[in-house]
């Protein structure tokens, strides 16, 4: 007995250094000592007070922390107008959350030797081989002058969003222009185009930067999502199911919705002159709201995806996991380390770094803010934000669906509450 009592004091000593996320390998159902529960509470006061001021229709938060779940609640309405209570389960469109799932696919193809992160993208889509610049543009026709591009597009440009690409409908007023008139869309709500024709097309119109010298939000991923599908041989869709949500159990995620969840998809809404919520209709935009209800078959990786609360953080909990959830690797512990490891040698919005997928928090940033250096998150266009920050063990996901939104500080402050509940 006595020869046993030293290497038994010594485990549980070891387990008490060792934070629970790298332990554990799902979503864990019981308390957390280190969560103040009646300080997490402020949460309902604070959310239920938005909803109750028409600030904002409907809210899903998920709060994990050490793997257990410590927050997980529903709050006003997925249907305003027929007093559909919002369901903890209910399906969101995640817009640019899809990004940082493409970034796990595409990163699962960099682990079988496919290719490197600096090998020019060109070696897969020929279009890009001869890419050149914008020079000068001419607003009055939108017609423009290039110069060469100093070298390829890499893959590792496009996950960090320094390809030189720019973003359809939101990006530049150039490439804006440029774009609209050689038909190239953001993605939301396409159905039947042909992803690899569309990226081709992307090609032949001028960056709007030289390769690798500046940060730009773009089609990046898009390209990331035809990459996919043009190395594994299989549409992106059949891809993300097979090598991520389904080992995964990420049931309800999908680029195309199965009509026996269809009442569980939210409305989307949207904010008159007035600032008062109104349903997001096609009449009043170029997107049709029930694109995910709708058979595509052009699958947006920068945009396309709709999901769950539950099921994005079951994602997040795999990446804080190093790439193992549920006894299931989906990707290498040094994959993952690179995603969320800035790779840019500025701070790309003046606060943060930006990983391969993911906004990174900095020293400076955490200094100032809650999160913890090396959180890595984004959010989504209709009003879904998530982030996971290692040092802290947490996993946060605040799902609303509302563009634009008047109080946008609702998250930043609903951050503050959730980290105030944190005792250790």
């Amino acid at each position: 007995m006595k020869k046993l009592a030293l290497p038994i004091l010594l485990g549980l000593f070891l387990s008490l250094l060792v934070p629970t996320a790298l332990i554990a390998q799902s979503i864990q159902s019981t308390p957390d000592p280190s969560v103040d529960s009646r300080r997490l509470a402020r949460i309902d006061t604070f959310v239920n007070g938005y909803i109750n001021k028409g600030w904002i229709n409907g809210v899903v938060t998920l709060v994990i922390r050490n793997n257990h779940v410590v927050q997980y609640k529903a709050y006003g309405y997925a249907n305003k107008e027929e007093n559909k209570p919002m369901r903890r389960d209910d399906l969101f469109r995640i817009a640019s959350q899809t990004k940082a799932i493409v970034s796990a696919g595409i990163m699962q193809l960099f682990e079988q030797g496919k290719f490197t992160l600096d090998e020019p993208i060109s070696d897969f889509l020929p279009a890009f081989h001869d890419t050149r610049v914008l020079d000068k543009f001419n607003p009055a026709d939108s017609t423009y002058t290039t110069v060469p591009a100093k070298r390829q597009i890499t893959f590792r440009d496009l996950l960090t969003h320094t390809s030189g690409l720019d973003y359809a409908g939101i990006g530049t007023k150039e490439g804006r222009a440029i774009y609209a008139k050689a038909g190239i869309a953001s993605g939301l709500g396409v159905i039947d185009n042909d992803l690899k024709e569309r990226m081709e097309a992307l090609a032949r119109l001028p960056l709007i930067n030289q390769p690798g010298e500046k940060w730009m939000y773009s089609l990046s991923v898009d390209v990331i999502g035809c990459l996919v599908e043009v190395i594994s041989g299989q549409n992106l869709e059949d891809y993300l199911v097979d090598h991520l949500f389904r080992p995964l159990g990420m049931n309800d995620t999908r680029f195309n919705i199965p009509a026996e969840k269809a009442g569980r998809l939210t409305i989307v809404y949207t904010e008159d002159s007035l600032h008062h919520i109104i349903p997001w209709t096609k009449e009043r935009t170029t997107i049709d709201p029930n694109y995910p209800l709708v058979r595509k078959h052009y699958f947006s990786g920068g945009a396309g995806l709709t999901s769950t609360a539950w099921d994005y953080a079951v994602f997040l909990e795999m990446m804080l996991n190093g790439g193992k959830y549920n006894g299931v690797r989906v990707l290498a512990p040094r994959t993952v380390e690179l995603m969320t490891s800035g790779q840019l040698s500025f701070l790309f919005n003046g606060k943060n770094n930006f990983g391969l997928g993911f906004e990174i928090t900095s020293a400076l940033d955490a200094a100032r803010e809650v999160r913890g250096e090396g959180t890595f998150s984004w959010g989504g266009f209709f009003g879904t934000t998530y982030w996971a920050d290692p040092k802290n063990h947490v996993v946060c996901l605040i799902m609303t669906q509302q563009n634009p939104n008047s109080h946008s500080d609702f998250e930043h402050r609903l951050e503050q509450l959730i980290y105030s509940g944190f005792t250790n």
